[in-house]
Parts: structure tokens; C-alpha cells; sequence
């Protein structure tokens, strides 16, 4: 069964559903538009239209895909119905008599929780979603739809479902499934499969155009082991190293926790299967959690940032000149949060003007607008005459702007009307896996688009999962001793990072036995903290998978409370992971 990925975020690359649907044979055509940042903009989209709450694009993608789907027989499953599956599904009928399209459409709902009876999710929240399995998806596939719309589901769903409904799989088919999980975990971010966002990049100069890559494609098999690939002619590469990458990207520890199942990251093995083909095996499966983890968005309060530039001589003390300034002008309303960051960007003696400044930027929120608008913006431009030589900002200083608030909790499963509306209109209920059993519900690992940052659920694991503990893995020998050199540890070493509600992870690995044997040893969780300062204070827990030559990191509380809230320079931690491969270590030299 091939299933395709036409979009990993809401807004990726709009031409992407057509290219799929026209570069080759496929049987579904999946698109994932959920993230925890855009709960939140659907959320306020619904506030101000309730009949809202979609991803609006995926209907312009529609327009000339739905007809092209229909003529090749390509089924399409998407979350893009957000916050409004129904109206998605119904504005898709719509659009399907405009153009002359046979389809049958389906949806599924039961995780919108935010006015559930007897729920007080508290003050100020605009959307709890509970993050659904695939067997809705199936569901709808079984009764013959041939486009179905998801709200909240998990990435990994939206290829779960299609495949347990074409080969029949059940509930206790964990192994299958989990196979399947970690297919559309490779697929859910789109082109970060083939060679997007991907470390060793310049290597692909050569042989392949890296400037569009193509869209991923699953070859799922009736085991549930895969083939990661991508249509004939298209941009990027499929490899061992772009898979690698992004089955790191965005997971916690070695158990991917999900509604349908609970797949074992460590058991996972990728092999080369010819060009652009790489071959997922090995991957086992446990009982999935016995609760839904549940999305939480809301406005934390407003938010304000003047960034100051510094130039030529004496940068620290213009630092503490505009800082003292714009210290004395707020004291009179002081914003509930002050947050100072120099960024010494500046070269000596430098040939271009840019190259010669830093960059001073002053973060402010509170809870009232008035505390970060005028009061901070107006003291910052009354400064332009009065203040240290060569005084500018990047951009004059507004009103500032609302800031969002991710939070999870956990409900039990049993407890949300899973829903699956079918294309005749007939709504079934559809019950959680029937191995899930009582376990912790603090813990949790997973992708944002993954499991605990906004793709996966399951914020308690099953009794495989949470009685178990998993046996820490046996590490390589290590080197012997030999001649190093100070040097990046990108020279041999990739790494993706990225979102976990207001943690981050940082995946890491290497391409050859020597190196994993190296890496292994070297690269512990108190290196990585001397490595990246900015995370000395926070707790890191680092996991080891051996079959991937792989390390992977997760920090807690370093995004504080997650994208929305805009904590931190780069709120995502997307570039955290090259920030690592920046630094310099002591590399054998027989590595380089």
C-alpha cells in the first residue's frame, strides 16, 4: 500500500497535494496541518467566525486535486478539519459539486473537549483536543469514503488508520501497527524525510537538487515493515541519514507512545533499499496507554520586544546605558516579565556595517496589554535622540501582541466519544484499543508534531509500557586511545531538534560503527550541558539506540510554556541541534 504526504505544517508548500496526486501511483494521499501553535490560531479563527476552525488552505489545494484524486482512485485523509471537521467535510461536498468530482466524504470528531460537560479545563482556555488514534480514520475507509477529515488525531493516524483498513489489522496487531506508527512519523513532516532540514546537506550538492524536494512516500507492507521513498524525478533524497533524522526529530525515550499502540523506537532497523529506498523493519509494539493525552491552547497575555542595535566600540557599556534607561522608564508600570539578551554578533575592525553590531533585545509580558505597549514602545522611541551613539531598533516598536500557552493533561480514553461520521451520515462510536490498561499519566514521549509536543498521544503508558521499565542498552567498546583534533562535532556528527510542548529534544548520530563508538562514550548528558550553556540548569535525559548509531536528548522547560509563547530566541529549538554541531570537541582523528 503506498501512502503519500503532501503536507507536513499548515502552510508547507501549496503546489505539493497536485505534485503527489500527478508524480506516480498512490493509493492515499495524507496531509497533516495540526500543530500546538496552530490549535491556536484555529482557535481564534473560531472565535471570530464559528464556522471556521479549518485549515482554509487545504480547500485551495482541493480545487484541482480533488478532480485529479478522483480520476486516479487516491483516497485522502487529513487533519486539516482542526477545530471543524464537519465543516470541512461539508465545505469539501460543496466543492466537489462545483467541479463535477464523484467523492464520497467522511469525518471524524470526539476530540474537541473544550465544552464537554463536567470538564473545567480553567480560565482562559480556547481549545482542549484530545489527540485521537487511527481506527476512526479506518472506520470511514471501510464504509467507502473516499476523502476523510480529522480534527485532532496523531500524525502517525492519519497512515495507522488507512493501513489497518486495508489489511484488515485489529487492535491487537501491535507489532503491525507500530510498524505503521513509525512510517507516519517519517511522513508527517513532509519533506524533512527527503532531505529537508537535513545536517550533511551540502553532500547532496552533487548529485541531487536540493532546492524542492519531493514529498515522502510509504510503501506499507501487510507486516507493517516500510519503505520510505519518493516519486521518480522529484527534488531531495531518501537515505538512511534524512530517515534517521527525522525519526529522531521531536521524540522523547524509546517508548513512542500513541492511542493505537505503543512503538518501541529502539527496536527499530533502517536498511538501504536501492536509491531513494529505505527499508524500515524490526519494530515492535506494546499496549498502547489507557489514556488520551489532551492539548491544551490559551492566551497566556501580551507580548512586547524592541531589539536594540549596538555598533562599533564599547557595545557592553551602550548595553548598560539603554538598559538603565529603559529600566528607569518602566518603573513606574514595570511589566510582570523583563527579559534582557546582548547578542555579541559584532566583529572588530569589521568591513560592513552589519558585521560591526550586536544585537540587545528587551522581551517583555504581562497580563494587561497596556503594561507592554505603549509604556515599553513609547520609552524605547523617546530614546532615539537621548541615548547611546549611533542609537537604532530593527523595526519601531508597536503595541505588542497576544501570546499563547501550551499545557497537556490526560483523560481517560474511555471517557471521549471517538466519532466516526460516514459518508452515508451514519455515526458509529468508535471504542479505544482494548489492551490499554491504568498507568502513570505523567509520562510520555512523542513528536509536534510527535507524541508530547503535539502529534502523538498518550501522556500515560500501558502495562507493557509503564510496569516495564526498558533495559538500558548495551553501549559499543570504545575507542582506543589515539592522536585527536579540536574540532565541530558536525564534522562527523548530524542532529535534528525541535518542539515538546516547553521542552525540546535534540537527536543526534553518527554513519559508521567507529563513529557510534565514539559518540556513544562521548557525548553524555553532562558533555551535552557543558556543550550548550543555556541548558546547564535544565534537566536532560539522554536515550542511546544502538540500531540507529543514534543519542537523543530531551531538555525540559527550555521553551517554557511552548511555541506560542515565544520564550526564547528560537521558540521551536529548531536550530538547537546545529548549535550542538558547532561547538568543538576533541574528535579522533581517525574519525576525520
Amino acid at each position: 500500500m503506498r501512502i503519500g504526504n503532501a503536507s507536513g505544517f499548515y502552510g508547507d508548500r501549496f503546489d505539493a497535494l497536485r505534485e503527489m496526486l500527478t508524480g506516480g501511483p498512490l493509493d492515499v494521499l495524507t496531509g497533516d496541518y495540526l500543530a500546538e501553535l496552530t490549535l491556536l490560531i484555529l482557535g481564534r479563527d473560531r472565535l471570530k467566525d464559528p464556522s471556521r476552525g479549518y485549515a482554509k488552505t487545504f480547500l485551495g489545494q482541493l480545487e484541482e486535486g480533488l478532480g485529479l484524486a478522483a480520476d486516479r482512485g487516491v483516497k485522502i485523509v487529513t487533519n486539516a478539519g482542526g477545530l471543524n471537521p464537519g465543516g470541512l467535510a461539508e465545505a469539501i461536498r460543496g466543492l466537489a459539486r462545483r467541479v463535477g468530482a464523484d467523492v464520497r466524504v467522511a469525518h471524524v470528531e470526539g476530540d474537541d473537549l473544550l465544552h464537554e460537560p463536567g470538564r473545567d479545563w480553567g480560565r482562559d482556555v480556547l481549545t482542549a483536543n484530545a489527540y485521537l488514534g487511527g481506527a476512526g480514520i479506518a472506520a470511514c475507509l471501510r464504509a467507502g469514503a473516499d476523502i476523510v477529515v480529522t480534527g485532532r488525531v496523531t500524525d502517525a493516524a492519519l497512515v495507522t488508520g488507512p493501513a489497518a483498513a486495508h489489511f484488515g489489522w485489529l487492535a491487537e496487531d501491535l507489532d503491525r501497527l507500530a510498524g505503521a506508527v513509525v512510517a507516519g512519523h517519517v511522513l508527517e513532516c513532509g519533506a524533512q524525510a527527503t532531505g529537508g532540514n537535513y545536517s550533511f546537506f551540502t553532500e547532496h550538492f552533487t548529485e541531487h537538487d536540493v532546492r524542492r524536494p519531493g514529498f515522502p512516500i510509504a510503501e506499507i507492507h501487510p507486516d507493517g515493515s516500510a519503505v520510505i521513498t519518493k516519486h521518480p524525478g522529484t527534488g531531495g533524497a531518501v537515505t538512511v541519514g534524512t530517515v534517521t533524522a527525522q525519526l529522531l526529530y521531536e521524540t522523547g525515550g524509546p517508548r513512542y507512545l500513541g492511542p493505537d499502540v505503543t512503538a518501541r523506537l529502539d527496536t527499530v532497523r533502517l536498511t538501504d533499499d536501492g536509491p531513494d529506498r529505505v527499508r524500515i523493519s524490526g519494530v515492535r509494539g506494546e499496549a498502547p496507554p489507557s489514556t488520551l493525552k489532551v492539548g491544551l491552547t490559551r492566551v497566556g497575555g501580551w507580548r512586547n520586544e524592541v531589539v536594540f542595535v549596538l555598533t562599533g566600540l564599547d557595545i557592553e557599556a551602550k548595553a548598560r546605558l539603554v538598559r538603565a534607561q529603559m529600566e528607569d522608564a518602566l518603573a513606574k508600570r514595570r511589566p510582570a516579565e523583563v527579559r534582557w539578551t546582548l547578542a555579541r554578533t559584532d566583529h572588530a575592525d569589521a568591513d560592513v556595517q552589519e558585521e560591526a553590531s550586536a544585537f540587545l533585545r528587551l522581551t517583555v509580558r504581562d497580563p494587561d496589554p497596556e503594561a507592554v505597549g505603549r509604556a515599553v514602545s513609547g520609552a524605547a522611541v523617546e530614546l532615539a535622540l537621548a541615548g547611546y551613539p549611533g542609537f537604532h531598533v530593527t523595526a519601531p516598536p508597536g503595541p505588542g501582541s497576544p501570546y499563547g500557552v501550551f499545557e497537556a493533561a490526560a483523560v481517560d480514553a474511555y471517557a471521549v466519544r471517538h466519532m466516526a461520521v460516514l459518508p452515508d451520515g451514519t455515526r458509529l462510536r468508535v471504542p479505544p484499543a482494548p489492551l490499554a490498561a491504568a498507568a502513570d499519566p505523567a509520562s510520555g514521549s512523542g513528536s509536534g508534531s510527535g507524541p508530547v509536543s503535539g502529534s502523538v498521544s498518550g501522556s500515560a503508558s500501558g502495562p507493557a509500557s509503564a510496569c516495564v521499565p526498558v533495559e538500558a542498552p548495551a553501549l559499543p567498546v570504545p575507542l582506543p586511545p589515539g592522536p585527536v583534533r579540536r574540532a565541530p562535532l558536525g564534522l562527523v556528527a548530524g542532529a535534528r531538534s525541535g518542539d515538546k510542548g516547553g521542552s525540546a529534544n535534540v537527536g543526534v548520530w553518527v554513519r559508521s560503527d567507529e563513529a557510534w563508538r565514539w559518540l556513544a562514550h562521548e557525548l553524555t548528558g553532562s558533555r551535552f550541558r557543558q556543550l550548550l550553556p543555556e541548558v546547564a540548569r535544565l534537566p536532560v535525559e539522554r536515550h542511546a539506540y544502538p540500531g540507529l548509531r543514534a543519542l537523543n536528548f530531551t531538555v525540559d522547560g527550555l521553551l517554557g510554556a511552548g511555541v506560542a509563547s515565544q520564550a526564547r530566541f528560537d521558540p521551536q529549538a529548531k536550530a538547537l541541534g546545529e548549535w550542538l554541531r558547532s561547538r568543538h570537541v576533541d574528535i579522533p582523528e581517525v574519525l576525520l
